[in-house]
């Protein structure tokens, strides 16, 4: 009964606002600790408290410290760091085998399209969450649909993350043992300890993701956050270089040794002469700039988890310093252009150097050519601390949407806190540990979550919140957001429906994962 009396006070919140007043508001807000260290608020302007009533302190002036307490001390730049930092994850190192089967143009489409929408859809997150005063995904769902909307939020926001969290971690498991064995000179198929995934993938668990999931706030990452984009940066870099270096037809390492490689080059040149124009006339290395396939089912879906940063937004936006919607909306779009610039660059070098020999995962197509490459090696590190330093920002919003569920009436307890992030660790590694292939998990979770919280729950929170009296339903915003909420729904069944038949005909396997 308390718990229903407490979402019953988060759901009066901001009835009677006018959504003008609230929509442009500007919040100025300070917070100050008393002696017991509780909390209280004071705002320097009325709007700004109406929006606010979920955060105002009780009759006694004081207000029990909750999880979902802020303090809005995160600058702008910070902000935009771990948003970008949400955004960019170890999809990016299939977007270069997305384009191989697409071709050029329809992936830029594509890629364009769900940027766009997925700004949009953040519009759409920031009206809500500047109307009702609420800003945590579930109690938008809460204050939308009752219970069943919050724990649908908070469920597509765990499997999500989940699904996220679990790719990340499979590149360490895949990438450090290979790093490992190259540094060392190791024989690749010895049995030592330190070259196995399983134990690397749960020590860099324990000693580098854990203490960072333990923060109290998301704002104390920005610095780790932008360290990890500079990695990537690096990794994109790395990849345009290699672009004028790597000549194609490549040849792998594998297939001929040195001396054959020697004697080819010197005695038989004007057979590969021949043979590179020949497969040039193929088009093994000539770009497509359309293309459809049996892998092109992959790539809506793995596009559409490259995006999704939505469980993150109104979290950062609760820590910004001065929040506003306009302000917040900022720094979503900042954060999604560069994602999407770095996106479209990477997937664009590494697909016209390997054109369609690349791999599902680019870093193992250059392994092909030279596993002990130095700058490959440097990039592989660089790789493997971005998506290490990305995990602890994805695992916030779960364990935020688990309390909201779970413990939406609770003070803020350190045990329940540290619990929550090592149940999510445990699982989340055996799951890597299991789980056979990570392409799976891409096109599963992008396939059912993402459009959930890219396009449906935002379209359909934000057509029940708004007044009718203020947009009624044959209003243009409120038209387009029942059109976004259709090509959410749309996009989901033919994603599962395009997958399901590529596993059922068995080559959904044979593409290797990421």
């Amino acid at each position: 009964m308390e718990q229903a009396q407490s979402e019953m006070n988060i759901l009066s919140n901001g009835k009677s606002h006018n959504i003008e007043d609230d929509v442009d508001v500007s919040m100025k807000m300070s917070f100050q600790d008393d002696l017991n260290g509780t909390q209280t608020v004071r705002f320097d302007d009325q709007d700004g408290a109406m929006e606010n009533e979920e955060f105002l302190p009780g009759a006694d002036g004081k207000k029990p410290v909750r999880f979902t307490d802020f303090e809005g001390k995160t600058s702008f730049g910070m902000s935009v760091f771990n948003l970008g930092n949400a955004i960019m994850g170890s999809g990016i190192l299939g977007l270069a085998y997305a384009m191989a089967n697409t071709g050029i143009l329809l992936f830029l489409f594509l890629l364009t399209a769900v940027a766009a929408l997925s700004s949009y859809s953040i519009h759409l997150l920031l009206k809500s969450s500047g109307i009702v005063g609420i800003r945590a995904y579930e109690q938008l769902g809460f204050r939308a649909f009752g219970t069943p909307g919050k724990m649908a939020a908070g469920i597509a926001i765990t499997l999500q993350n989940i699904g996220a969290m679990s790719s990340y971690l499979y590149i360490v498991k895949s990438e450090l043992p290979l790093v490992i064995q190259a540094f060392l000179k190791a024989d690749p198929n010895t049995d030592l300890w330190y070259m196995n995934g399983n134990y690397l993938v749960i020590m860099v668990s324990a000693s580098v993701i854990l203490p960072l999931a333990l923060m109290k706030q998301l704002g104390y990452l920005g610095y780790t956050s932008g360290f990890s984009l500079s990695c990537m940066v690096f990794f994109l870099t790395a990849v345009i270089y290699k672009k004028f270096q790597i000549m194609c037809p490549f040849v792998e390492f594998n297939s001929l040794n040195d001396t054959a490689i020697h004697h080819s080059l010197n005695v038989s040149s004007h057979v590969d002469d021949s043979l590179l124009a020949h497969k040039e006339d193929d088009g093994v290395c000539s770009p497509r700039m359309f293309t459809i396939n049996s892998q092109t089912a992959y790539t809506i879906p793995i596009l559409a988890f490259a995006f999704v940063c939505h469980p993150e937004v109104l979290p950062i936006y609760t820590e910004l310093r001065n929040p506003t919607k306009k302000t917040m909306q900022k720094v979503s779009n900042i954060s999604i252009f560069v994602m999407y610039t770095m996106y479209f660059l990477a997937a664009l070098f590494g697909y016209l150097t390997f054109y369609g020999n690349v791999e599902p995962e680019l870093l193992h197509t250059y392994s092909r050519i030279d596993p002990y490459d130095t700058l490959i090696l440097c990039v592989r590190v660089a790789v493997l601390t971005a998506v290490t330093l990305t995990v602890p920002i994805v695992l916030f919003p779960v364990r935020r949407a688990i309390q909201q569920m779970l413990f939406p009436t609770k003070a803020f307890s350190w045990l329940r806190h540290i619990a929550i992030a090592l149940t999510l660790l445990t699982f989340i590694n055996m799951l890597v540990i299991f789980a056979p292939n990570i392409l799976g998990i891409f096109g599963f979770i992008g396939a059912t979550s993402a459009p959930c919280l890219i396009f449906i729950f935002p379209a359909v929170f934000y057509i029940r919140i708004v007044p009718k009296e203020s947009e009624p339903m044959n209003s243009v915003p409120k038209i387009l957001a029942v059109c976004f909420a259709a090509l959410g729904v749309s996009f989901m069944i033919m994603s599962l429906s395009f997958i399901i038949i590529d596993w059922t005909s068995g080559s959904g396997h044979t593409g290797g994962g990421h």
